[in-house]
């Protein structure tokens, strides 16, 4: 059994998704072995009537490294993602939906960057998989969130990868599907440093995504009215120059600054570094 010393948790929501569960386990198991990452998969079978439970049962059987929590009923991602969350072991966290859409290699690939960040926030590179609506709805979105926060992100609804002590230092918990961009707002603007990478995203060959559905993006407005408020107008809001003990950038901040008889970069090195 894997213990504390776990490196990654994977929270894995499902919700109907009997088609895409197993190869959504395998995925992330190999992924885990291929980079060397020690992990474990916390399912959270979010109320499914179908044979998600049972399938995710059979492959628990098989490897240790493979946990469930249940829902009775359907919660929602966002409420699944903090059950994962509140259930997980690992020093960092990343959302990989049981829909098998997303490749944990392309993120697990990342990893090692939470040595000098607190999130990686990956972006989509290959928009030709998803619908010229879904690619504007995306757009329309990320100018929005970007021109209200004062941010410029990519993308903000990704795989991303926390380090999980950042994730149990906030006080609010968005569940709807607003839950990705109200945590990367409240962690960067507390100071925590990121990095964007780039990330191939697959295409879902069974069931429906709910992404794009009317009460998702009831969820998301709700969401967004909560953290303007949150930011701007709740006065007992005060972003804390405190950094959680564990995380990359209270050792980064708090570095001896770089000894003058030390070599400087070269001017290609720091012009790349600036682009």
């Amino acid at each position: 059994m894997h213990t504390a010393g776990t490196e990654l948790s994977v929270v894995m929501p499902a919700l109907n998704e009997e088609k895409n569960i197993a190869k959504a386990l395998a995925a992330c198991l190999q992924a885990f072995d291929e980079f060397r990452i020690d992990g474990e998969i916390v399912v959270v079978n979010d109320g499914s009537s179908d044979a998600t439970e049972g399938i995710v049962a059979q492959w628990r059987q098989r490897d240790p490294r493979i946990r469930m929590i249940a829902h009775e009923r359907p919660q929602g991602i966002g409420a699944s993602f903090w059950d994962g969350v509140a259930a997980s072991r690992g020093r960092s966290v990343v959302m990989l939906p049981g829909d098998n859409e997303n490749s944990p290699r392309e993120i697990f690939r990342y990893h090692s960057l939470l040595d000098h960040v607190d999130i990686v926030i990956p972006f989509v590179f290959n928009k030709d998989v998803r619908s010229l609506f879904r690619n504007a709805f995306s757009f329309v979105y990320r100018f929005i969130i970007n021109t209200t926060f004062g941010v410029y992100f990519n993308y903000t609804n990704g795989t991303n990868l926390y380090r999980r002590s950042l994730l149990r230092q906030l006080s609010y918990r968005s569940d709807g599907f607003f839950f990705q961009t109200d945590i990367l707002i409240r962690l960067v603007k507390k100071g925590y440093l990121f990095a964007e990478v780039p990330y191939r995203l697959g295409v879902r060959k069974d069931g429906v995504s709910r992404a794009s559905s009317f009460p998702s993006f009831v969820q998301v407005v709700r969401g967004y009215i909560r953290l303007v408020n949150d930011m701007y107008f709740d006065e007992n809001r005060a972003a804390s120059s405190l950094y959680m003990h564990d995380s990359a950038t209270k050792t980064r901040r708090h570095a001896a600054p770089v000894s003058a008889e030390r070599p400087l970069p070269s001017p290609d090195l720091a012009l790349a570094a600036d682009k």
